[in-house]
């Protein structure tokens, strides 16, 4: 028989993400009762042993290639494990891949609060989500992809591999990058030639093409008839004669995390497709598309902070060690408490973001288009720092695949990565202003307006300014200082306007003076630290 050991093990934490969450409740308090009666009917599902289940199952049991079927047939097919298709059911029932009315602020938050609280249970089915949802404003725009919009804002879910005209919801995916450009779309080769009918055959090859299975995709492609200038194309899986459209998989990519999400590499063999745009403006199309899918990033990432900042206060409350719990220990609750200030800051951040696109007002098109990229560098570098240390905290048990914090850690990168790198996101901060000084010159005065109390900030913005003054060589090697400065400053001016005044010093004090760059340097007494946790992972009566 075992011998009985005692056990100092800390027991499993599924935190509820909205009834745990007071800031994202205060966020949303202006919403109507039925946006937040459902997001906490939300929040209760994910807090539960059955999804907590779903993400376990999903990330464990990869997706798998079928290229053949038994016969010796191509079907390049992907088969999921059956948790995939529920995390995109739930997704796509809760509307996460559904673009909100233009004007609808409140209804873009209470999206971006629900894509929030999903990312903190599993990111990988939100990928084929977000490029469902940012697909659709340029579907409306096309006149073969108005078609497609129903399906593709169904709340449905339909994993069935049929043609798309024969399903009641649609997925969509995204391919654009190749082996020999990359990042750089310029060089892209693949080629597109007009067919009688109006459709277009495409010989190349992709090598990202996100979410494989998606009934189409948009695809990027020099177009023969337009001086072989880029152009956007809409793929579907099936052609129109119900057969199998030209598309090999050639292999699923082995990555660091998003291992419940299929990526591809694929080749186009005289593949049907459609224009989606203006002809030769195929960059500028997908470009205005990725600013919604750069906003899922902003969200994804604060999401798995919170996650991780969560598992790393619950393990600390209930594990003792010489003497008393670690978070009665001083260095721990410092550690703690800057983890919980860069969280909530980040979730600020994310969530003003969200609303910011639902507006039309000067201030608002600023945000969308300086902030957002600014964001997505500094929010995805951040949370990679967050996942680490959270992981830290809990020690050898967060360096396990038993709990959440693994898959976190692993997770963290992609957002940084993925439609468009730190590097390529700073430069885009440096052409937003570029291209839009009036925008540029409107956040300045806001950023003006909610810094003038705060001499730290306001250096940092006199820093910011002098930035922009240099020539072009100079400021595009200060990429990255720019970004930087412009996402704490907006950072530190919601939290002026929205923390406890504690809170807001300690983040001023810490993020424009000395700590910030490590984690656990606040200078703050056990009174404030302990507050800063307390007043954002409550514990529970």
């Amino acid at each position: 028989m075992p011998v009985s050991l005692p056990n100092n093990q800390v027991p499993d934490c599924l935190p509820d993400p909205w009834a745990d969450d007071p800031l994202l409740q205060q966020t949303l308090a202006g919403c109507d009762h039925t946006q937040r009666s459902r997001l906490a009917a939300f929040g209760q599902l994910l807090a539960g042993e059955e999804a907590a289940g779903w993400a376990r199952d999903a990330n464990a049991c990869a997706p798998q290639l079928v290229s053949h079927d038994a016969r010796g047939e191509r079907i390049d097919t992907v088969r999921f494990h059956p948790a995939w298709h529920a995390l995109m059911a739930l997704w796509r029932r809760e509307g996460l891949h559904r673009m909100p009315e233009r004007g609808n602020a409140d209804g873009f938050l209470a999206r971006g609060a629900a894509f929030f609280m999903a990312g903190q249970l599993e990111s990988g089915a939100l990928c084929p989500t977000t490029m469902t949802f940012a697909a659709q404003p340029l579907l409306a725009s096309s006149a073969y992809g108005i078609a497609w919009l129903p399906g593709a804002a169904a709340d449905g879910y339909d994993s069935r591999d049929v043609p798309w005209r024969d399903k009641h919801a649609l997925v969509l995916g995204m391919g654009l990058t190749e082996r020999q450009g990359g990042s750089d779309l310029r060089g892209n080769e693949a080629r597109a030639v007009a067919s009688d009918d109006g459709s277009y055959r495409l010989s190349g090859h992709k090598w990202f093409y996100s979410a494989p299975m998606a009934d189409g995709h948009l695809v990027l492609s020099r177009q023969a008839d337009a001086h072989d200038a880029l152009s956007c194309f809409l793929l579907p899986r099936w052609r129109r004669d119900s057969t199998r459209n030209g598309v090999a998989i050639t292999r699923l990519k082995d990555k660091v995390g998003n291992r419940s999400n299929a990526s591809a590499e694929v080749v186009f063999d005289d593949a049907e497709a459609w224009p989606c745009g203006e002809a030769g403006r195929g960059i500028r199309t997908l470009i205005e598309m990725a600013t919604y899918t750069r906003l899922d990033c902003v969200l994804g990432s604060a999401a798995l902070m919170r996650g991780a900042t969560a598992q790393a206060v619950h393990h600390a409350r209930c594990r003792h060690a010489f003497g008393r719990t670690l978070a009665a220990q001083p260095l721990m609750q410092a550690v703690l408490a800057d983890l919980a200030l860069e969280t909530e800051a980040a979730t600020r951040l994310a969530l003003a973001l969200a609303a910011a696109f639902g507006r039309a007002d000067a201030l608002s098109l600023a945000w969308r288009r300086i902030v957002t990229p600014a964001a997505k560098f500094w929010v995805c570098k951040r949370a990679e720092a967050v996942c680490a240390e959270a992981m830290e905290v809990c020690g050898g048990n967060g360096y396990v695949e038993t709990g959440p914090l693994a898959r976190y850690f692993r997770e963290a990168p992609v957002n940084s990565i993925w439609e468009g790198s730190g590097n390529v996101m700073c430069l885009d901060v440096l052409r937003a202003v570029r291209q839009s000084p009036e925008l540029a010159e409107v956040l300045l005065a806001d950023l003006a307006a909610g810094v003038a109390a705060d001499k730290p900030m306001r250096h940092a913005l006199g820093e910011l300014q002098r930035l922009f003054a240099l020539d072009a060589e100079l400021l595009q090697a200060r990429a990255r200082a720019v970004a930087t400065t412009l996402a704490l400053l907006v950072q530190g001016v919601l939290m002026r306007r929205g923390a406890p005044d504690a809170r807001a010093d300690l983040f001023v004090a810490s993020r424009f003076g000395e700590g910030g760059a490590l984690f656990g340097a606040l200078d703050a007494d056990a009174a404030t630290r302990t507050a800063v946790c307390a007043g954002l992972y409550p514990e529970r009566a």
